[in-house]
């Protein structure tokens, strides 16, 4: 089974499974047909961070987050005016991760070849795919920097093919990315027989080879960027030779029977099970005022604990406190009959929070529907992502949740097809801070794929695009899926997608201006105008979206007794897809 957010992924990773491969050699396959049908969401210099549970082995994290680049500090950024790092330009990024993470999966845990995953993404390239609407839409919003900034005319050259953005219904090709690819499999195979030295080929030609010399002469351009100012990046040929992927073990939540795992705090993942953990024994009915007031409130307390603790500050995150029973129990007190439009962490273990100071006289970010890419003429752009999960007829189960490079926040690369990512926006220019800019240390990521339990099995595979929304969206599908009726003896997964959804924004956004809107709710009118009225009464400052406009979830799931397997994913869109046999 397959789920992702675009038909032609999905599509791929099943003919993979069809031909023998495992869910690992068809995530890969899918994540880089997502580099091509999807550019204004994600790249391979963007980031990925995956959850694996191989059969009868335990979860792990695969960390495609790459770090600060060496000479990317505080210190550098403020000497250039900056009160926070750009949103878009080569001064916003991070060492790429995304290709060695994909890489690294393939070699550890895949049995196809190189020249076997890459095919489809470059058959694609290539020959052309139909683009959705978002792509040329995304494009639409920032011609004017394609056509009218010398350092933006490789964008220009390929996203404006005649003079005009790439439009659904004809074909759409870029021949650089494919010639990368080509070239990168012909070194890889030349470098000897065997698919584990192809494929370690490919790493070191991404890292020191043409690849690595083209990224680096793209950073080092200036290039006008969301500051309003050009700026050159930071990266090097030595941050780009020292990076390599990393597994690491996940961090765990039980729950009424479910094993929630996510990555660590280097990403926003651990919210999630904060959110589980503030959560009442006894909680409201489900779908009740009192039940989505609930969540709001808890959201917005471990939120705040994101803003004050979460960070690649190793050793430094007191993430055992956070999620213990006693520190949730005086959290929960917290929550009252209003909405709070404070931001209020915690103090785990008697600790002070410090949470960063938002800028002076920014105002109000509106973005409703969360998370879809609202890209300004400069190229500033709120973001979004990819979501992808695959289980396989052995069990083998991952989620991944490719993003970053997008086509909106850096320039394409000349003679690559892809442009450098913008991850270190998430960043602080503040000293001190468990997300401070730091040389070396990981930005800390709103990417955030999950994995769950039961009785110790692997069983369910989720997670959604949407920036600081995503474990919101996934707390409200998992609870979805755990409290209401099964269907047809099994989870309703389809069912728990398509609930009513909904995102509250009291806390600082993780992309670039870092705006907050204390005691502001976005959601479905699904959710029906009786619920909407109650939580106004309540302070709630609510907009109504679109009757579907919140959440874009993937999930997979697996019965361990039966070995029945299912899928599910988003029609919000009408782009993802799930498919199975």
């Amino acid at each position: 089974m397959v789920s992702s957010t675009h038909w032609l992924a999905s599509q791929c990773a099943m003919a993979v499974l069809e031909g023998g491969g495992n869910a690992f050699d068809a995530a890969v396959a899918a994540g880089f047909v997502l580099h091509v049908v999807e550019p204004h969401l994600n790249g391979p210099a963007g980031e990925v961070p995956a959850l694996l549970a191989p059969a009868g082995g335990p979860v792990r994290v695969l960390c495609g987050q790459g770090p600060a680049p060496a000479g990317a500090s505080v210190a550098h950024y403020t000497s250039l005016g900056l009160e926070l790092v750009p949103g878009t330009g080569p001064l916003a990024a991070a060492v790429p991760g995304a290709f060695d993470a994909w890489m690294l999966l393939l070699r550890d845990h895949g049995t196809k070849s190189l020249r076997d995953v890459l095919g489809y993404a470059i058959g694609y390239a290539e020959h052309g795919h139909a683009p959705v609407e978002r792509v040329g839409a995304t494009v639409a919003t920032v011609r004017k920097l394609f056509e009218t900034e010398p350092e933006w005319a490789s964008s220009a050259a390929l996203y404006l093919p005649g003079g005009r953005p790439p439009a659904p219904g004809v074909l759409f090709r870029n021949p650089a990315l494919a010639a990368t690819w080509r070239r990168l499999l012909a070194e890889a195979e030349a470098a000897g027989p065997g698919r584990e030295t192809r494929i370690d080929a490919a790493r070191r030609i991404w890292r020191e080879g043409f690849i690595a010399e083209a990224l680096v002469r793209a950073a080092a351009r200036p290039t006008l960027d969301t500051s309003g100012e050009r700026h050159a990046g930071t990266l090097t040929g030595d941050d780009l030779a020292r990076h390599h992927a990393t597994y690491e073990d996940p961090v765990t939540f039980d729950w009424r029977g479910w094993t929630v795992c996510k990555a660590g705090p280097w990403s926003q993942g651990p919210v999630l099970l904060q959110q589980l953990a503030l959560l009442p024994e006894d909680l409201p009915a489900y779908g009740t005022p009192d039940y989505v007031h609930t969540l709001i409130e808890g959201g917005k307390l471990a939120m705040a604990d994101r803003e004050a603790w979460y960070g690649d500050a190793t050793g430094d995150v007191p993430l055992d406190a956070l999620l213990s029973d006693a520190y949730n129990a005086g959290r929960r007190k917290l929550i009252g009959a209003t909405a709070s439009y404070e931001l209020r962490p915690g103090s785990p273990g008697g600790r002070v929070p410090r949470p960063a100071r938002l800028p002076e006289g920014e105002a109000p970010a509106v973005h409703a529907g969360g998370g879809e890419p609202t890209v300004g003429a400069d190229g500033a752009t709120s973001g979004d992502t990819c979501h992808l999960d695959v289980v396989d007829r052995w069990g083998n189960m991952i989620s991944a949740t490719p993003s970053g490079g997008w086509l909106q926040s850096n320039p394409v690369v000349p003679g690559l097809g892809f442009p450098l990512g913008t991850r270190l926006q998430m960043t602080w220019l503040e000293e001190g801070l468990p997300n401070s800019l730091t040389p070396g240390r990981r930005p800390r990521t709103t990417l955030t794929p999950s994995l769950a339990l039961r009785g110790g099995e692997a069983v369910l595979a989720f997670g959604t695009p949407g920036g600081d929304q995503q474990d919101q969206w996934q707390l409200h599908f998992l609870l979805a899926l755990a409290l209401r009726p099964e269907v047809r003896g099994g989870p309703d997964l389809q069912g728990a997608i398509d609930a009513p959804n909904w995102h509250q924004e009291s806390f600082p956004g993780s992309f670039h201006p870092r705006t907050a809107r204390p005691g502001a709710v976005t959601v479905e009118s699904r959710l029906g105008e009786s619920l909407v009225t109650e939580l106004r009464r309540r302070g709630h400052a609510v907009t109504v979206g679109g009757p579907w406009s919140e959440g874009r979830l993937c999930a997979v799931a697996r019965d361990p007794e039966t070995g029945v397997l299912s899928a599910a994913a988003n029609p919000r869109g009408m782009q993802g897809y799930a498919v199975g046999r």
